[in-house]
């Protein structure tokens, strides 16, 4: 793909565009072999372009951005360098607005999207967002490594009776209230725990059983979590913290893990789990291999 075919493959997919976020180009996903250092999102009238590796063309790409940002609906270009360290970001064009937010499928998720870190929004998580709604109602939800809460947003407008959300950062459970706030949520029934989860299993059992389990977590995260030696410890426990035909959401996005990692400690530690399906990815976030893009996975606990 040459830079002239990578403005009109954003072009192309920027027609119809609405407030609601949509990926534009996808580098990350090995499509195209010399763009796998781009991703361009369309988050309302902003366009917000992140670069993963450092290119020669890098100029080139940015200036026909902003050309293409000034003959648009779009008012704002932002570029994230996220090879540099810090992943510093930078307004290109426009006035970024104090409280900004993206919409998907109608919820509504604050975004930093001047952080050195993460925006605060994990757009690939959107089928698994759409699932936890769609199978919420009346439920009693845990949800791990809860981050900015925004499985919680979607239980909770799926009908949940009461959610309880766990991460061991407090700043990214006070984004999580901001969020509920942000959807006009009633606060009662949604609690926000700053525990290390993998030393909480006693205090998570008394506010059990759950009748729907959300496992996300980071693939590694220095001194909390690495999914390779910590995924297990959770899978081990599951099943005292969970009641009859509890539905499990289990989260992997890490490259060098496949569905089966999940699903054989499932087997092993967790029996009464039955492996149900792999929800389907986001087409915009299409990729070369899928064993290597995100893994949402469903159980259910069977009554044998």
């Amino acid at each position: 793909m040459t830079l002239t075919q990578l403005q009109e493959h954003v072009t192309e997919k920027s027609k119809n565009v609405t407030q609601e976020f949509k990926r534009l180009f996808h580098g990350r996903g090995g499509l195209y072999e010399a763009w796998r250092h781009l991703t361009i999102d369309s988050i309302d009238t902003i366009l917000s372009a992140m670069f993963y590796g450092e290119s020669e063309n890098e100029d080139e790409v940015l200036l026909m951005l902003q050309n293409f940002v000034n003959a648009s609906r779009y008012t704002t270009l932002i570029v994230q360098r996220r090879y540099l360290k810090g992943a510093p970001s930078e307004v290109l064009i426009g006035v970024l607005a104090e409280n900004v937010f993206v919409v998907e499928n109608g919820i509504k998720i604050k975004l930093n999207l001047l952080s050195n870190q993460n925006s605060g929004y994990f757009p690939d998580m959107k089928n698994g967002r759409a699932f936890i709604r769609e199978n919420a109602k009346d439920k009693s939800v845990l949800n791990l490594f809860s981050y900015t809460c925004a499985f919680s947003v979607a239980a909770k407008l799926g009908g949940a009776y009461t959610v309880v959300n766990v991460d061991m950062s407090k700043g990214a459970l006070s984004s999580g209230k901001a969020n509920h706030a942000l959807n006009a949520i009633e606060p009662r029934g949604v609690s926000y725990l700053p525990y290390n989860i993998l030393k909480s299993f006693s205090s998570l059992k008394r506010k059990g059983p759950y009748d729907l389990i959300i496992i996300d977590p980071p693939s590694f995260q220095r001194g909390s979590f690495e999914a390779t030696k910590d995924y297990e410890k959770i899978i081990k426990r599951l099943e005292e913290l969970a009641g009859e035909d509890c539905l499990l959401l289990s989260c992997l996005n890490s490259p060098e893990l496949e569905s089966t990692f999940i699903i054989n400690m499932m087997q092993e530690f967790a029996p009464s789990f039955e492996f149900v399906k792999r929800l389907e990815n986001v087409p915009e976030f299409a990729s070369d291999n899928e064993e290597r893009s995100l893994k949402n996975l469903v159980f259910r606990r069977s009554k044998k």
